[in-house]
């Protein structure tokens, strides 16, 4: 296997081959660490890369596979994005308003080492996640790796770049209205938003009342399933985890086939304490401002309504999976949208903007059970095409299933965008 191909291989191969001993995880890490400063100038999918530490956590990893540990991902590189916590490094939220670094890893981060992941850096999102594009006054634009004049989409559009441009074999992602789904159409990625509650927030208890879900965004499927096996469970256990999800991935016959330098923030700088974290100050920008506007206009007894109105709502949409194992329908309204389409409006003008091009996702989000975003070709501009697919409450196993079934009939991973 060449490095080419090495770098567009998902995180469960990549996670046989360091096992079998074809590849060592220092090899598979400097990789990633050769392409980043060659890619990632003309696309800005990486806020911060850490080579030392990287290459330290990969050779510490073959050392544990020496000393005969097993592990999912032992040895794999995998993105974090900005908005989760890595211990001793600054959680930026997409903004110029955060510089404490965080005290601990979140759960998922913890997790991901506990299966052996090697962390590689963090990817841009927008300010406070808000937006389906990545665009951000402090960290600069994140451009689509098949049109850089096209947007990723967003929150978790570098992620969505990383993993299209083969920076990283996986990235992890968040999801509050569409924001695995829209960057995964986007950029020709599969992207699957899990069952509300299935992967633990913390430190967080919950974030945007509910609505936000964590995840990831691959180019295969059984990498999804894999991530979703070593991620998934309450804090204090695995309490929900989908039985079996990896294995029906792989019946069904799925396919598995910013520079270098480090560029941290200054980690010495005093700030808020975690507690007080949850605001950008004066260094957001002025149109997250004016989503903050438009949010104080929803009064607290409104928005009590409308979560405590959730569990009618879902029982009734929910009825048409009485009869039906899954739903199909658009994931976006149409392909990637240009770079700076929303500069310089307003949050009311962007957010009715927005609505239009991305209206199919965050229903699913408010109502809570699994949804995917598929890849379905290509347009004759060559953007990348996909479906949606909405899973019963807790069926997150179906959708994989599904998928994997369409994967092995309709392969995409071997589409990459021009390097």
């Amino acid at each position: 296997m060449d490095a080419s191909e090495l770098a567009y291989t998902g995180i469960a191969r990549q996670a046989d081959l360091v096992r079998a001993g074809e590849i060592s995880s220092r090899e598979l890490v400097q990789l990633y660490l050769d392409r980043i400063p060659r890619h990632d100038p003309r696309l800005n999918a990486f806020r911060v890369v850490w080579p030392e530490s990287a290459l330290a956590e990969a050779d510490a990893a073959q050392g544990r596979r020496a000393a005969g540990e097993e592990a999912p991902l032992l040895g794999v590189p995998v993105a974090i994005k900005d908005g989760v916590d890595v211990a001793g490094e600054v959680t930026t939220h997409g903004t110029g308003g955060f510089d404490r670094p965080a005290a601990e890893d979140a759960e998922i981060v913890k997790r991901l080492r506990a299966a052996g992941a090697v962390l590689i850096g963090k990817t841009n999102l927008p300010e406070l996640a808000i937006c389906g594009f990545t665009e951000s006054k402090t960290w600069g634009v994140t451009r689509n790796p098949w049109d850089p004049g096209r947007t990723t989409g967003g929150s978790s559009g570098g992620s969505g770049a990383a993993v299209a441009a083969g920076l990283v074999g996986g990235a992890s992602a968040s999801d509050g209205a569409g924001s695995i789904r829209i960057p995964a159409a986007n950029c020709g990625l599969f992207g699957l938003k899990p069952q509300r509650g299935r992967i633990s927030l913390a430190p967080l208890r919950e974030h945007w009342h509910g609505m936000t879900v964590i995840g990831c965004l691959t180019r295969h499927v059984v990498d999804t399933a894999l991530y979703l096996d070593v991620t998934a469970g309450s804090r204090g256990g695995r309490r929900g985890v989908p039985a079996g999800a990896r294995s029906t991935v792989h019946r069904s016959g799925s396919q598995r086939s910013g520079p270098a330098q480090d560029r941290r923030l200054d980690d010495s700088s005093e700030a808020r304490r975690p507690a007080d974290r949850g605001r950008g100050g004066a260094r957001s920008g002025r149109g997250d401002r004016g989503f903050g506007r438009l949010g104080s206009l929803i009064s607290s007894r409104a928005l009590r309504r409308a979560k405590a109105a959730i569990p009618r709502h879902a029982a009734r949409i929910n009825r048409l999976f009485d009869d039906h194992d899954a739903l199909l329908i658009p994931t976006v309204g149409r392909p990637p949208v240009e770079v700076g389409r929303w500069e310089g409006m307003g949050a009311l003008r962007t957010l009715l903007g927005m609505s239009r091009v991305y209206p199919f996702t965050g229903a699913w989000n408010y109502t809570g059970q699994p949804a995917a975003s598929v890849p379905a070709g290509f347009d004759a501009e060559g953007l990348p095409l996909s479906v949606q697919l909405v899973g019963r409450p807790n069926d997150e196993a179906t959708l994989l299933s599904l998928a994997a079934q369409l994967e092995a009939e309709r392969p995409w991973a071997h589409r990459r965008p021009p390097e």
